[in-house]
């Protein structure tokens, strides 16, 4: 297994008390005008695993990791997360993340390891790769590990 993976899953048990035990009102409160609420960073982390689950199942059938990006500010806005229940979004949050764990743990080395010369992580990526460096999947993977961890210190430093 590789090491993102029990990483992933590490976080997700850890972090889930952690995001519970902020109140109703703390998880709805924006640190400043324009900035997301705890809420809607973790709908925002919703949307990643969401976007990122196909992307990682597709790949596995494509030539390449060209993938569709979103809007991220609209995604949150049109879903409201801001007035959703607090509980409900981290365990939707923390069931997606342990299935794209099992995702990440089930991919064929062959597959995860395969170099790419036609992508654009340079616009998706977290950490983007050159356009003109070829990228794999287990750097998107890791990648996607990596964004996860920023946005939770946003949540858990404040």
């Amino acid at each position: 297994m590789q090491p993102y993976v029990s990483e992933l899953v590490t976080i997700v048990d850890e972090t889930t008390p952690a995001l519970l035990a902020l109140s109703d009102e703390a998880s709805g409160r924006k640190p400043a005008p324009g900035k997301w609420s705890p809420r809607e960073i973790v709908g925002h982390l919703i949307d990643s695993a969401s976007n990122n689950h196909q992307r990682f199942v597709r790949a596995q059938f494509q030539d390449h990791l060209t993938f569709a990006g979103y809007d991220q500010d609209a995604w949150v806005a049109r879903q409201k997360y801001q007035d959703a229940p607090w509980r409900d979004l981290v365990a939707l949050w923390a069931s997606f993340n342990r299935h794209l764990a099992h995702v990440m743990a089930s991919m064929p080395d062959a597959t995860r390891t395969k170099p790419f010369a036609k992508h654009n992580l340079h616009e998706l990526a977290f950490k983007p790769v050159p356009a003109g460096e070829p990228a794999t999947l287990d750097y998107f993977m890791q990648d996607y590990v990596d964004h996860l961890k920023h946005h939770l210190r946003q949540i858990l430093s404040r």
